[in-house]
């Protein structure tokens, strides 16, 4: 009896000790897998910097967009890009053809300051500020000079209904004035329009970026000039960098009577059309369009498109030539990364847009001097034609 208390005492303490050496291994692994890094040199790299480093460390936050921007650049892709927070949300409004701020725009004067020159009824300008004043304190920071524009529009720019604090310099006052403006949401137009002085049937719509907002703007536009008897008009995309896909085609559609505009092609998917589905609004209104080394993208796109379908000269120089498309992912903290995902193409074009760009039907000299060249040359040929 006593040598069976003692078997079954050793038996409970032998299965015990095993237990907790399994469970002990069974958690260390555990806690290995779990800590086991997917970057093992870059941790170990940042760990000796860390505790060896004479001098401070930047905070972790400057580190990982350092290490995603360099990683955007060994990808290798001139369009993958990484943006920080502030910059995602400037680019952002700008293409949705917003602007959550308080109505102004900045210049970067001679002395590295920013000059504040405010909207016709926009907040700064109800608030007081006047154009040429000089910003010397946002809230509680202070610009040094030569600040980086999108920090500083980071800094005016916030929710709306906010209160932001200006201090500025008045140069012709010599003095300096504090305000408080509410942050608005204002609208940026990216379409602007008017009729040429000596040719009052010429009108010119000029197309900055192709916002979420471009098409409607196009056709309050052009709604416009037709009313003031304009019967010739030119599209200006000069230093259009393009902007949102849908916003090239849907201004495409506006001027052309049927067929396809572009097609584009996603890794491991088959190609897809975009057509133009009814005659567009401007299908028989006599066009040109202005192009130049800095037409890109989106921009392209309808360029190209007219002329395929051989709906408007293009006059100019050859485009940028960008073929691809990049789709935006906002990350966690409201940076984004830009990515490459598909390649486009006009069909018709005797010379792909991404082998050099789009070439012009006419080529025009930009350094002439005098009046616009652009309008003189389109000038030249309309005049031809009435």
């Amino acid at each position: 009896m006593k040598y069976k208390r003692f078997f079954f005492f050793y038996l409970i303490f032998f299965i015990g000790i095993s237990l907790a050496f399994g469970f002990g291994y069974l958690i260390r692994a555990i806690q290995e897998q779990s800590v086991d890094p997917m970057f093992p040199v870059l941790e170990q790299a940042y760990e000796i910097l860390n505790s060896t480093a004479f001098d401070d460390l930047p905070e972790k936050k400057t580190f990982e967009y350092g290490m995603i921007h360099r990683m955007m650049e060994i990808y290798g892709d001139p369009y993958s890009r990484f943006e920080e927070p502030a910059t995602h949300e400037l680019n952002t409004n700008q293409l949705e053809g917003k602007y959550g701020g308080i109505g102004a725009s900045l210049e970067l004067n001679q002395d590295g300051q920013y000059v504040l020159h405010p909207f016709p009824d926009g907040p700064a300008e109800l608030a007081g500020i006047t154009s040429g004043d000089v910003i010397i304190q946002i809230d509680d920071w202070q610009p040094p000079p030569n600040a980086d524009i999108k920090d500083v529009l980071a800094a005016i720019r916030g929710l709306e209904g906010e209160i932001v604090n200006i201090l500025i310099w008045r140069p012709t006052e010599a003095n300096e004035f504090s305000f408080q403006i509410s942050r608005v949401d204002y609208p940026i137009p990216s379409v602007t329009w008017y009729r040429v002085s000596d040719a009052p049937w010429f009108g010119i719509v000029k197309i900055n970026i192709m916002a979420a907002t471009t098409p409607d703007e196009i056709q309050a536009a052009v709604d416009d000039l037709r009313a003031q008897d304009v019967t010739h008009l030119a599209l200006d995309l000069r230093d259009n960098r393009g902007g949102y896909l849908n916003a090239g085609i849907d201004t495409a559609r506006l001027f052309l009577e049927a067929g396809p505009i572009i097609e584009e092609h996603y890794r491991g998917k088959d190609p897809t059309t975009y057509e133009v589905n009814r005659p567009g609004a401007y299908a028989q209104l006599p066009i040109v369009v202005f192009v130049n080394g800095n037409t890109a993208s989106a921009a392209e796109i309808i360029a190209g498109a007219l002329k395929a379908h051989g709906r408007a000269d293009i006059y100019g120089t050859p485009t940028f030539g960008k073929d691809s498309i990049q789709l935006i992912f906002e990350l966690v903290d409201q940076s984004s990364l830009h990515v490459t995902a598909a390649k486009w193409w006009v069909p018709g074009l005797e010379t792909p847009i991404g082998d050099g760009g789009l070439l012009p039907n006419v080529y025009v000299d930009a350094n002439s001097d005098g009046p616009d060249p652009y309008v003189q040359a389109a000038l030249q040929d309309l005049l031809k034609d009435k």
